[in-house]
């Protein structure tokens, strides 16, 4: 299944042995009565009621006499504790424990059996108790009302200095909370009391709320008011120093009026499953530590036909409300819509009919989540009971007592991409596979693999190129919050293809008004995120427009010879140097392909671009990140890019056993050297667009294959359009390794033709044949005529200083050597101090023959 939970804790395996091993040596020593049929009923009765910060859990369950006992279990000893015994036959309805575990607060109600007589007060029909437990000691009645009330102790920052004063809230059906402070003394010892137990100071934090949600990692508190039938969601944040501020306020664009009364994550939401509570309707609040804040939302359903809910991506400035149909419905769905948060992503749920993964981070394109519907057998191993999602990826199954950590499964989301059909399919699972890796280099092999044998699978994007982009992007994400706002994450700018069994409206809403001056961490993340929102147009996203208009000016002063400053080059070369040295640094393993091996001047100079523009990009939006660090993530990035095409390159090179001898022109290709070939080609093909550079020596081992793939005419054709690049490194290795058949002649002639000059004059030396002593020749008279000006001349030739006597020649020869003796040719010719006007008549003279047949 696409979702992994595992379990951190079972009641039936962590608390369940414990308690029958308690009343085993309790009947031993002759205290207990009863036997197993009473231990079985004890089980029935055993549920979760709460599960505090530090992630101990609290628990409850009944003897044999009635009695309420409330247990504990520590999440790091893995020990249970029982807290208390309240020998009255009541329900527990809500229940927590302070940090100290020195005190203890819940809420009874009368129990639901038949013929069980009331215990509470007339008039009375909730009992909130706060109660010493270190020792067990006095009982203090918080309230005893008509209405239900909730507890929930606070839990300061640093434990391990504990505060003198104990924060609880209490949360009426009423519609309001207030906060009691609670001050403790020790007394004989360890003996832990409550000061001043009979006038508890309390604050009034909220009222006329009709929805609230506790987070109990962060200890925020969101509540929904209403104000002229708008709902506005409000959060208080409570500090370890005993401050709590009012943080925002936004109003949703939701209506709440007719759906009661709802808490979310106030201990197991046991007495909500009524429609007196929930009414169907599902609301929750989601963070991550990027800053991220999302509101979640599916409003009571009419007909369980067609199912919607909506995702308010606060930190965005927008709201997306998702439309599906349900099929094989029947005739009742016994469950509503589960939301869970997975950090990065926000799970919708419903069981047995789909499971939807909504991308928090880059919401923009629907084909970046995951819809499966329950024809798929990923979602059909998921439990068909409602789920609790607690704060980070805590879950908690009520219903069988079990917590779970959620997480996202590599290996189903691999099985997925390598299977479905469909291209949005494809698409989500590839970025939430690499989101749970991030830089693993086992799942990246795996996905390289399979992009190695499907390179053609996708129609609607480019898998290599949408790989290349997200995967050096999780390479350097954890490095900065900011990360997602400055480097593209997906190669995919826009997204027209519907995604089948589910319609997308996306509407602006507003942000929040931030009600306090200064933020720290999360609000700080949020803040940023926030303004960003406001005032990034256009987006921040690095892109290679100002690297490609460089470039080419660095290369077309090359091929003219005017070269800006020597430092500025060398500078951009020295980018080069060290981009190399962190891959190989990253990489001791020897390669298999002959890739970074070579200089590649024109690659080099790519990619020190790219490294000063990026590091220019990131130190203009990175405010307050030490230079250094942002030169080490420039470099990653990079190193990253060239090493992902490496090891695309070399997984094919393994696949296909190629050897070194595939680096001689000595043989046809083979289908094996094809098949890297055409990988290698549509590496060249996503790099281009995006203008990414290549490793030094790609372009060298690409021409090697293309010409033992390929026929003359599709070769030349492929070098015509750029799909090719002759590189000197190719083109001396095919000078030297082919012999002078005409066939070979042909190849070489036309690969010559096709050379800069600059190259075109140092390959031409390298082929001893008439037809490159005429391209020297050519060369080498084109110099020397460029600036010659013609002066009188004595029209008699000397003919005894001709070998051949040919009057156009001998006059044409004759102007050459006499330039050359003039000082007008001061620079020879580069690599060919030897050629002169006597090397072009024996030049010309051959050529002449060659073309006579003689």
């Amino acid at each position: 299944m696409a979702l992994r939970l595992v379990a951190d804790f079972d009641l039936g395996k962590d608390v369940l042995p414990w308690l029958r091993a308690q009343r085993a040596v309790s009947e031993a020593s002759g205290a207990g009565s009863g036997g197993a049929g009473v231990l079985e009923n004890d089980y029935e009765s055993l549920h979760v009621l709460n599960v505090e910060r530090n992630g101990n859990i609290i628990y409850t369950y009944k003897d044999d006499k009635g009695n309420v006992i409330f247990g504990l279990y520590d999440c790091q000893t893995r020990q249970n504790e029982l807290l208390y015994t309240f020998e009255k036959d009541l329900q527990v309805f809500s229940c927590s424990v302070n940090s100290e575990r020195t005190l203890l607060a819940a809420s009874l109600v009368q129990s639901t059996k038949e013929g069980k007589r009331n215990e509470l007060q007339p008039g009375s029909k909730c009992l909130t108790l706060l109660v010493e437990i270190h020792p067990v000691n006095n009982v203090k009645v918080l309230k005893a009302v008509d209405s239900y009330i909730w507890v929930q102790f606070l839990y300061p920052h640093i434990e391990s200095h504990p505060l003198p004063e104990n924060h609880l809230l209490l949360i009426s059906e009423e519609k309001y909370i207030e906060q009691f402070r609670i001050h403790v003394a020790q007394e004989d010892g360890n003996r832990v009391v409550i000061k001043n137990s009979g006038h508890l100071p309390r604050d009034r934090i909220a009222e006329d709320f009709v929805w609230a949600q506790w987070d109990m990692s962060e200890q925020r508190l969101y509540y929904i008011d209403l104000k002229k039938s708008r709902s506005i969601l409000k959060c208080i944040q409570f500090y370890a120093d005993e401050r709590y501020n009012l943080m925002f306020e936004v109003p949703l664009d939701i209506s709440l009026s007719n759906s009661g009364f709802k808490l979310v994550n106030f201990g197991c939401d046991y007495h909500q499953d009524r429609d007196k509570f929930s009414k169907h309707l599902t609301l929750c609040v989601f963070t991550n530590h990027t800053g991220s804040l999302c509101v979640c939302y599916s409003p009571k359903c009419a007909s369980w036909e067609q199912i919607t809910y909506s995702v308010f991506y606060i930190h965005k400035g927008h709201s997306k409300t998702f439309t599906t149909s349900l099929e094989n419905v029947g005739s009742h769905v016994t469950k509503g819509i589960t939301f869970l948060n997975l950090d990065y992503y926000v799970a919708v749920y419903l069981p047995g009919h789909f499971f939807h993964l909504l991308n928090v981070q880059h919401p923009d394109l629907i084909c970046h989540n995951l819809f499966l519907t329950g024809n798929n057998e990923m979602i059909d191993m998921l439990p068909h009971c409602p789920l609790q999602s607690l704060s980070g990826s805590l879950v908690l199954d009520c219903c069988s007592g079990k917590l779970y950590r959620a997480l996202l499964s590599q290996s189903s989301l691999l099985q997925l991409l390598q299977n479905t059909c469909l291209d949005c399919e494809k698409m989500a699972a590839l970025h939430c596979a690499l989101y749970c890796g991030q830089g693993a280099q086992f799942l990246e092999g795996q996905i390289i693999q399979w992009i190695s044998e499907n390179v053609s699978a996708c129609h609607s994007f480019d898998l290599i190129q949408e790989f290349i982009i997200a995967s050096s992007y999780w390479s350097v994400y954890s490095e900065t919050s900011n990360m997602d706002k400055l480097l593209p994450h997906s190669s995919v700018l826009t997204w027209n293809t519907e995604i089948p069994g589910i319609t997308l409206v996306t509407e602006d809403i507003a942000l929040p008004l931030m009600k306090v001056l200064s933020f720290k961490g999360y609000w700080e993340k949020l803040n940023s995120n926030l303004e960003y929102v406001k005032y990034a147009k256009p987006h921040f996203h690095y892109n290679n427009s100002v690297v490609r208009r460089e470039w080419h000016n660095l290369i077309s002063e090359e091929k003219t010879g005017k070269r800006r400053s020597a430092a500025y080059v060398r500078n951009i070369l020295d980018n080069a140097v060290k981009v190399i040295s962190n891959l190989e640094a990253r990489n001791l393993g020897p390669r298999l392909t002959p890739l970074l091996q070579e200089e590649d001047s024109h690659q080099r100079l790519l990619m020190g671009l790219m490294v000063s523009e990026l590091k220019d990009h990131f130190l203009r939006h990175l405010q307050g990140v030490e230079k250094k660090k942002i030169e080490q993530m420039v470099l990653d990035y990079i190193s990253k890019l060239l090493d992902l095409i490496c090891h695309i390159v070399e997984t094919s090179w393994r696949k296909h056993n190629l050897h070194s001898w595939v680096l001689h022109f000595n043989s046809r290709g083979s289908a094996a050297e094809f098949a890297v070939f055409h990988i290698m080609t549509r590496i060249l093909e996503a790099t281009n667009s995006l203008f990414l550079p290549l490793p030094p020596g790609f372009h060298t081992l690409h021409t090697i294959l293309g010409v033992q793939c390929l026929p003359l005419h599709n070769l030349l054709h492929c070098i015509d359009s750029g799909v090719l690049l002759l590189t000197e490194t190719a083109v001396i290795r095919l000078m030297k390794d082919l012999d002078n058949t005409e066939k070979n002649e042909k190849l070489k002639f036309s690969i010559i033709v096709r050379l800069p000059p600059l190259i075109g004059q140092k390959i031409c030396r390298l082929w001893d044949h008439p037809m490159s002593s005429n391209i020297i020749s050519r060369n080498h008279v084109t110099r020397l005529l460029q600036n010659y000006k013609k002066q009188p001349r004595n029209s008699m030739i000397n003919k005894s200083s001709f070998s051949v006597e040919f009057l156009p020649l001998n006059y044409f020869i004759e102007i050459l050597t006499d330039i050359e003796s003039s000082n007008q040719a001061l620079y020879p010719f580069e690599g060919h101090d030897n050629v002169d006007a006597e090397f072009v008549e024996e030049a010309a003279l051959k050529h002449t023959a060659m073309l006579l047949g003689l």
